[in-house]
């Protein structure tokens, strides 16, 4: 009886042990699988067409990360819609780590522009991963205004209201905003000359047939390095290191003017906390790593992160910031 009891004791003891061991492999295991991120491709979804500032960006971070990670990270052009196609793919992906938005400042002014046509949220739709760079802001004359200082600019600006041009890649883009918040900033009014892309507002530009733009550093740093474009102030709490005879707009007496054009990683929202320390390290790294700097530089940006939290609060400042600004303004998407 006794050996019995023994017997059936021990064979209790054992399948609890083996109970509890399958149970300690079951708790493990997603902690495993996370760990072993990313086990297959990884698509980085870009809202423009190739060759863009963001497209390459994608595409420096994608090489980065498909040497340091051990698996590919592919870019997929996604354009149309001012971004919103993209936007909406990665929004609706699953929250798994394998689709990403590489995302640009346009992002938190879809709101402000298309709030009763689109299908996501641009702050919680999505989880923020980190900034990888930043590209201030330059606001630049050209032949047609010979101001060579932003105090001189502002002079002229106040004594003619509502006549000086400033040229913008089209209503409601990061350089209309710019330059709204500028003339709001300043008490000042000007004429905005819209465009349909840059390229042809920095063409008018140095053609004497468009005065002024308040444009993105990458856009005009070309020109403005070879002399036929003169930058007077860079809209960045520091000087650009491309610029550094250029002061800040702080420096140059107008303060609080701030208008960078960031560019970074989201993935969708509940993408698990695992995963996205994961890729905060990785844009991170990349941020740090040789080669970096010299790529970004050449497309007139800097490297940058703002990770996590931070970069989810700016991403909800933004958004409120624009759509007040747009209500104001009485901006429609075109």
């Amino acid at each position: 009886m006794h050996t019995s009891q023994s017997l059936k004791l021990a064979k209790r003891a054992k399948r609890t042990t083996v109970l509890a061991a399958l149970a300690l492999v079951h708790i493990h295991w997603p902690a495993q699988a996370q760990a072993a991120y990313p086990s297959k491709p990884v698509r980085l979804v870009v809202g423009f067409s190739a060759g863009g500032p963001t497209d390459v960006v994608a595409r420096a971070f994608a090489d980065f990360a498909t040497r340091t990670l051990g698996q590919a990270f592919i870019v997929e052009n996604k354009p149309g819609a001012n971004t919103i196609l993209a936007a909406e793919a990665v929004a609706g992906a699953a929250p798994d780590g394998y689709t990403l938005l590489v995302g640009a400042t346009n992002h938190t002014m879809i709101p402000a522009l298309y709030s009763a046509r689109i299908k996501f949220d641009a702050v919680r739709s999505f989880a923020p991963i980190c900034t990888v760079a930043i590209s201030p802001t330059v606001l630049v004359v050209g032949p047609a205004l010979k101001t060579p200082t932003l105090a001189a600019f502002l002079q002229q600006v106040k004594a003619q209201p509502g006549r000086i041009t400033y040229g913008t890649p089209g209503t409601g883009s990061s350089g209309h905003f710019a330059s709204e918040q500028f003339t709001r900033l300043t008490g000042t009014a000007m004429n905005h000359i819209p465009y349909k892309g840059a390229a042809q507002a920095v063409t008018d530009l140095m053609g004497g047939q468009l005065e002024s733009s308040f444009a993105s550093l990458g856009s005009v740093l070309p020109q403005v390095q070879s002399g036929r474009l003169t930058a007077l102030a860079v809209a960045a709490a520091q000087r650009s290191a491309l610029l550094p005879n250029v002061p800040t707009f702080d420096e140059a007496g107008v303060a609080n003017y701030r208008a960078d054009a960031w560019y970074g990683l989201l993935a969708p929202a509940n993408t698990p906390a695992a995963i996205v320390a994961s890729l905060e390290k990785a844009a991170q790294a990349f941020v740090q790593a040789p080669g970096t700097l010299d790529k970004l530089r050449s497309l007139g940006m800097e490297p940058q992160n703002t990770c996590g939290r931070s970069f989810g609060a700016q991403l909800q400042r933004e958004v409120q910031a624009y759509t007040k600004l747009a209500r104001v303004l009485d901006l429609k998407a075109e």
